[in-house]
């Protein structure tokens, strides 16, 4: 797919991996609609850095968890865009605990309902859009959804969630549509504290945790390859080989 003058959503786009990948999009030339559901002010100075692309730039705030947000807000792309040819589900949540014990109903379902069902809701929202204009999806899951990971059983089963649904709609959607997803090891973003980026750090083989920068850079080659589909691309540094 040749990037320059395409549209494209990414969900969770005002910060952390989010932010660096709207950013690689724009580098191409890729007019980006970014969505966030709190933290207006990071989205607004996002948008606001994004101008100097001589790009078009829409910002959306929206909760991926309401199904009827999420059709709104993908009819206000294709409206204020035009049309949408590229997803990528990035938003997300890791929770609050981490032990099977202190994690409550309401935190499990949260977890889930965010990072999968959240997903779900914006392939269902997107779906014909993509098929008409033979676009792709880039779903961001994690390493924790290959190995369990050490952030809590609902961020593995919700992760774990997104590779299965990738690989469903891979066939589903074929050929019109690629579909793929990408499993980061622990990423340099504001999420994880200093101490817990030094202790994942040494427990990595290169010696350090990912940057963002190198998630997005996954997500451009992902849509540039128009023969890549149903795969999930680790990028861990060797953390984890499956």
């Amino acid at each position: 797919m040749k990037l320059k003058g395409i549209n494209a959503l990414v969900t969770g786009g005002n910060k952390g991996i989010g932010k660096a990948i709207v950013f690689a999009l724009a580098n191409k030339g890729v007019n980006v609609a970014l969505s966030f559901y709190n933290e207006k002010k990071k989205a607004e100075e996002t948008t606001r850095k994004l101008k100097k692309y001589n790009i078009k730039v829409v910002k959306i705030q929206a909760d991926v968890r309401n199904y009827n947000q999420v059709k709104d807000m993908m009819e206000l792309v294709k409206k204020k865009l035009g049309k949408v040819d590229i997803l990528v589900n990035n938003a997300g949540t890791p929770g609050l605990n981490s032990d099977i014990e202190n994690i409550s109903i309401e935190e499990w379902n949260n977890v889930i309902d965010v990072n999968l069902t959240g997903v779900f809701n914006c392939c269902k929202a997107a779906k014909t859009e993509l098929v008409k204009n033979k676009g792709k999806i880039v779903n961001i899951s994690s390493i924790a959804g290959k190995m369990g990971g050490t952030i809590g059983c609902h961020y593995a089963a919700s992760k774990a969630g997104v590779i299965g649904l990738t690989f469903a709609l891979a066939r589903e959607l074929a050929p019109q549509v690629t579909v793929n997803a990408i499993a980061p090891g622990p990423v340099d973003t504001e999420l994880l504290p200093v101490e817990i980026k030094n202790k994942l750090s040494k427990e990595t083989p290169f010696g350090r945790i990912a940057k963002p920068e190198e998630i997005a850079h996954t997500v451009i080659y992902l849509l540039e390859n128009d023969y890549v589909s149903g795969e999930v691309i680790d990028v861990n540094a060797g953390r984890y080989m499956d």
